[in-house]
């Protein structure tokens, strides 16, 4: 019997390739239980989503581990170079939660563009305040996209739809994705010069880190409107608050920060025009259903045919 080890609520209705045998399902919620510890001693493949660090003490502790799957796009919490070294295949699921994450981008646009949780809380105190909270409208602005992948292609497309131009700054992007897309490429100077919204949708590397920083901001129009839905450490955190509290840009709405969750001391949890949420982008039924399947077939297949061409780790596993 093979043992899968399930941890950090994964949608464990979504694992169906995993739910026969010779397959056996372990779900412990709290990785850091002694549950966990002892069930992790005869685990072949382990899933979790963002909760548990994948280290390398970790992976020490699991001499029967073959697979690592993290049910989501982000493999920031699994130590790649320790789980290559024994050999263990790392999946992850890039496409599950596409949908779900371009929603939330809109969602967090028109909420600080039209100024609605303000708008809600005010109402909610007793008052009637309609003229505090003026908003902006997306039609006929220019949208500034930071990377055009499987999430900022959907938010493009989408936001095209609301009538807005649209602007791409992707070393990776093709001229004839591009052209699908119905965008325009151009270089990172150009987005920030333009655009009257800025959604960033890049993974974090030592390429990305920061990218949007001192600097940055001080390029972006005040009337501007900054979004960020993908991955903590991208955006430098002291340095939009004082955007913000300076009125340097217009506004700005967070999904995901450099240390989850947030620390209570954070500089972003006072300033004005600052949408905050707490790393909502795969929350959804279907999204956690989608990344637990898509996890679940990969690592099936790993089993049953050896297949690990779709671990982010194949090249070196060989």
């Amino acid at each position: 019997m093979t043992t899968i080890l399930v941890t950090d609520k994964v949608n464990v209705s979504g694992l169906g390739p995993l739910l026969e045998q010779p397959y056996s399902v372990v779900s412990v919620d709290d990785s850091a239980g002694e549950d966990f510890a002892t069930a992790l001693e005869t685990a072949q493949a382990l899933i979790v989503r963002s909760a548990t660090t994948v280290s390398r003490d970790l992976i020490s502790r699991a001499p029967e581990l073959r697979a690592i799957g993290r049910a989501g796009v982000g493999v920031d919490n699994v130590d790649i170079e320790a789980a290559t070294e024994r050999g263990v295949a790392v999946f992850n699921a890039p496409g599950g939660n596409t949908l779900a994450a371009a929603e939330l981008t809109l969602g967090l646009m028109l909420s600080v563009a039209r100024k609605i949780p303000e708008a809600d809380a005010s109402l909610r105190s007793g008052r009637w305040d309609r003229a505090a909270f003026k908003g902006v409208e997306l039609a006929g602005k220019t949208l500034g996209l930071i990377g055009a992948g499987r999430i900022g292609g959907e938010v493009a497309i989408r936001c095209r739809a609301f009538g807005m131009a649209v602007v791409v700054y992707d070393p990776y992007l093709t001229a004839d994705r591009a052209d699908e897309l119905g965008v325009e490429l151009v270089d990172l100077a150009t987005v920030l010069a333009r655009a009257d919204f800025i959604s960033i949708h890049v993974p974090l590397n030592d390429e990305t880190r920061g990218i949007v920083g001192e600097e940055t901001l001080a390029k972006m129009k005040r009337t501007a409107y900054l979004v960020n839905a993908s991955r903590g450490g991208v955006v430098d955190e002291p340095a939009l608050a004082a955007a913000l509290r300076e009125g340097a840009i217009a506004g700005a709405a967070l999904d995901v920060y450099e240390t989850e969750p947030l620390d209570t001391d954070s500089p972003l949890r006072d300033v004005p025009n600052l949408v905050l949420t707490p790393h909502l982008g795969a929350s959804t039924a279907e999204a956690q259903e989608g990344v637990a399947t898509e996890v679940a077939v990969k690592i099936r297949a790993m089993f049953e045919s050896g297949d690990v061409s779709s671990a982010v780790n194949a090249a070196d596993l060989a």
